[in-house]
Formats: structure tokens, sequence, C-alpha cells
């Protein structure tokens, strides 16, 4: 689609249209038209991005990566969203805590979900070190 280049047409990084920003004249022209449609679409997103009820948390996974535990350093349960900032020293503790662990291996990998803003967290345990990343639900 093409836009007036006075349109901002904002893509994600494979080039996909994520959103469009018009200039504040346009907005108030169509303002009127634009806020029903607007705030019937956000209603109907929001309920469909409703994270399902939770699933047990795989402990048992998790107990067994720390039975068998021989990388070089010391596990931490320390787990920070670095969208939101909400941290926690042990995410096992806590009333409500914040974060689940929605996945556990043996060979390293714990994934967690932000109970704030539902961003996954995953730290990739390796001999000698642990990568973080994270993926945030648009």
């Amino acid at each position: 689609m093409k836009f007036p280049d006075s349109f901002l047409c904002v893509t994600s990084s494979d080039g996909r249209p994520v959103a469009v920003q018009i200039p504040l004249e346009a907005w108030r022209r169509i303002e009127s038209l634009a806020r029903p449609v607007l705030s019937g679409f956000y209603s109907e997103a929001a309920d469909s991005a409703k994270i399902p009820a939770a699933s047990p948390e795989p402990v048992e996974a998790f107990e067994e990566l720390l039975r068998y535990w021989d990388f070089r350093y010391p596990y931490s349960p320390a787990v920070r969203c670095p969208v939101c900032n909400t941290s926690a020293e042990d995410w096992r503790l806590g009333d409500p805590r914040p974060f689940r662990l929605v996945n556990a291996n043996i060979g390293g990998l714990l994934v967690f979900r932000c109970v704030a803003c539902h961003t996954t967290v995953r730290q990739k345990h390796f001999r000698d070190h642990v990568a973080f990343e994270h993926t945030t639900r648009v």
C-alpha cells in the first residue's frame, strides 16, 4: 500500500507493515470516525491476547536440571525482565510470583513468562556462561 509522504509506515525487521503514523492534522480530521473503530479493534485484540489459563510449571524438569548441574558457575534463581524491568532475586518466591517457569530441560534451558508484561525470558546455560534472551508479545 502506498502512503502519502506525510504518513510514516513503521515496518518489522522482515518488512511487514506494523503501524502507521499520521500527521496530527490528519488525525484531527478523522478522529471522530476512527475512535469507534479503533476502540472495538483494541478491545477485541486485548481479548484475543489474554494468556490462557496457566498450565502447570515444569518443576520436575527444573529439579532434574539442578540435580545434574555441572556448569562451571553456581545456579542463580534471579530473573529480570528487560522490557518492564520486573526482577526477582529468586523466581520461586513471592506471592504473587513475578515470573512463571514455562519450560526447563536438562540441557540448560530455562524459560520464564513475566507476569507483568507477558514477555518470554530465556536463560540458556552453557558450560562457561549463561546467555539471556527475550521475546515480547506484540
